[in-house]
């Protein structure tokens, strides 16, 4: 994960350092630190704190509760230069849900609150969307290598950022010019897993998830519009984030992340996600409305 990571990094390094960086640290009851990317500079990535505030409640609740939603709310942007601490309330403890409401600090100020519900795992009714029809991840080219092909048109202050090797492949089903975007639907599907195997703890996976739910997912609602986070006449950032974990999934394993932005206006943007396994289950939904200003 770090800025600076080399170009020769195994996929397993880029991994393991991803599962580093969603881990937190116990530093008394119910107060955790996250640690900081590596290298990195500005503005904290939000699924980082997404994943990382997940990571702290997860830690609070003891199995078998599974978290099945979290709401978040940014606000205040996290830096780069300062680790984040995360405090843990216990709001409720039932015998089928418990609930944990999450602040994330920088500073002494709160910079994201969440709340986080779990529930003790039972059968029920049950129907789901069906997957939409796209050509399977097998067929289309990573995104890594989409943005090798164009490095001459990235402005030198994006390399490091945007052609550094990533601990996530993803693949796009309509790839997009991100130095020249143009015009199009508010719709975008894109495939992802890790790039090397992650073990089997379904918290971590789960840390993953919400960390990855938050790359892509604003800009769908700028699509219509021939810009993007790039475009140098865009304040862009994330104003909250919901995402609901239906079935068990592996973050490992190829998941389809089908967004779409049914609004956008007052600066602001609305958009949706669904993540479906690659044979076709709903395992998670994702809401996220964003800042999209004109400067």
């Amino acid at each position: 994960m770090d800025l600076n990571t080399p170009h020769d990094t195994t996929p397993e390094q880029l991994v393991a350092g991803l599962a580093t960086l969603l881990d937190v640290e116990e530093i008394d009851c119910d107060l955790f630190r996250g640690a900081r990317q590596p290298g990195g500079e500005g503005r904290v990535f939000g699924g980082q704190v997404i994943a990382q505030a997940l990571q702290a409640a997860q830690r609070s609740t003891e199995a078998p509760k599974v978290a099945h939603s979290l709401h978040a709310y940014f606000m205040r942007p996290g830096d780069e230069n300062f680790p984040i601490v995360y405090r843990v309330v216990r709001d409720f403890e039932g015998r089928s849900f418990a609930t944990r409401r999450v602040i994330a600090m920088q500073r002494g100020k709160p910079i994201l609150n969440m709340a986080c519900s779990f529930q003790l795992p039972e059968d029920g009714l049950a129907h789901q969307d069906t997957m939409p029809d796209v050509p399977g991840p097998e067929e289309l080219t990573s995104e890594r290598e989409l943005r090798r092909a164009m490095a001459a048109d990235i402005p030198e202050r994006y390399h490091r950022v945007l052609l550094r090797p990533r601990p996530i492949d993803i693949r796009p089903v309509a790839p997009r010019n991100w130095v020249k975007p143009e015009v199009g639907e508010p719709v975008q599907h894109v495939w992802f897993r890790l790039a090397a195997p992650i073990g089997d703890d379904p918290a971590l996976h789960r840390a993953v998830l919400a960390y990855a739910s938050d790359m892509g997912l604003l800009g769908t609602s700028m699509l219509p519009h021939g810009v993007g986070w790039m475009s140098p006449d865009m304040q862009t950032a994330s104003l909250d984030h919901a995402l609901w974990l239906h079935e068990p999934f592996r973050a490992d394993e190829w998941l389809l992340y089908s967004m779409d932005s049914p609004w956008a206006g007052h600066a602001r943007g609305f958009n949706r996600g669904r993540v479906f396994t690659q044979d076709g289950r709903l395992v998670a939904s994702a809401a996220q409305e964003g800042l999209i200003r004109r400067r």
